[in-house]
């Protein structure tokens, strides 16, 4: 039994996860809607593995999927559960619509795990849970604080709602992960971050403005109480994060995690202000952006990155690329997929 089911498979990390887990010699199944990814990214996954995979075009807020899934999948060891919207901006703008598909969708997977007596979750979570936190560089310990978008709340909850719920359970265990702003791509530049909808995330939009793509591009808050006046985040390599994934199933298929439920940090470990990210990608690729200074945005944080001292410890694992490697792969991928589509 090596089965991993992927929700949100054709997603940015769960496509590169899935990678990851082919070569760890994992069987995969995705299950993605496909509302905001593509499916003909599993053609690419293919390319790079060898492997074709299977996906559902299900949407997990709606339990007659997980009904579907019940009686079509069987002998699975864990889930990997990423299908969620995670767009801060938008949930500020239509909460409703972040609550019913990030809190369903984990309570449907929820329910799929009792039934089946799925052993294993690895729920895919955010450093937004930490809300306004005044401890940097922020570790697990920390207790959750006021977040000021919708999408922070979810992932709140949905934390909270697994704690609950395999406190209950007897022989099944989760992790959750918080990533710090994962970018980047695969080094075969066969996937990367591709959204149906326009990115809000900060990498791709600088690859999309040096593409063109965007006239210009806008640093959300200059008078911050930072360095530079700029937000300051941490970010992490797709593909560390892949490998992070599974470094977190094995541990737990191997039993030695001690708690029913556990939570990790994964970042570079380093805060990088937006206006440094401009200028790490400009020396990369030799470019100078077009950018402009504007107003803050509803729901960033002035600054938080990650202390990763539990995840190199516990899991063995830590980030092997620095933010140089992340925006190169980033222009790279930018730069290979829209040559693909104007082919």
């Amino acid at each position: 039994m090596n089965k991993i089911i992927v929700t949100g498979g054709c997603g940015y990390i769960g496509s590169h996860t899935i990678v990851e887990l082919i070569q760890a010699g994992y069987e995969v199944v995705s299950v993605d809607n496909l509302i905001n990814s593509d499916e003909s990214v599993l053609l690419s996954i293919e390319k790079i593995t060898g492997v074709k995979v299977k996906n559902y075009n299900l949407d997990l807020s709606d339990s007659s999927s997980i009904d579907y899934l019940v009686q079509h999948e069987d002998q699975i060891l864990g889930i990997i559960h990423f299908a969620a919207l995670k767009a801060v901006g938008d949930s500020v703008k239509y909460p409703l619509r972040y609550y019913h598909n990030n809190v369903s969708s984990l309570m449907n997977v929820l329910h799929w795990i009792e039934v089946k007596n799925i052993p294993n979750l690895i729920f895919s979570s955010s450093c937004t849970v930490y809300g306004e936190t005044e401890k940097l560089p922020v570790d697990e310990s920390a207790s959750f604080k006021e977040t000021s978008s919708p999408y922070g709340k979810t992932k709140q909850m949905c934390e909270e709602i697994i704690l609950d719920t395999y406190s209950s359970w007897n022989n099944k265990q989760a992790i959750s992960l918080r990533y710090f702003n994962p970018a980047g791509a695969h080094h075969s530049h066969l996937i990367g971050e591709s959204p149906i909808n326009a990115p809000q995330n900060l990498v791709p939009v600088i690859t999309e403005t040096a593409m063109g793509k965007r006239s210009a591009m806008t640093v959300f808050g200059t008078d911050y109480n930072t360095r530079d006046g700029s937000c300051i985040r941490d970010y992490i390599h797709v593909m560390d994060l892949a490998e992070a994934h599974v470094l977190a199933l094995q541990y737990l298929i191997t039993g030695k995690q001690q708690s029913k439920v556990d939570a990790y940090n994964l970042g570079i470990g380093e805060g990088v202000s937006v206006l440094e990210a401009i200028h790490a990608f400009e020396l990369v690729s030799g470019m100078k952006l077009n950018y402009k200074l504007g107003e803050k945005r509803p729901g960033d944080l002035p600054a938080i990155y990650a202390d990763l001292n539990k995840a190199k410890t516990n899991l063995l694992w830590s980030p092997k690329k620095s933010m140089d490697d992340i925006m190169l792969d980033a222009w790279l991928w930018e730069q290979k997929r829209n040559l693909n589509h104007d082919q």
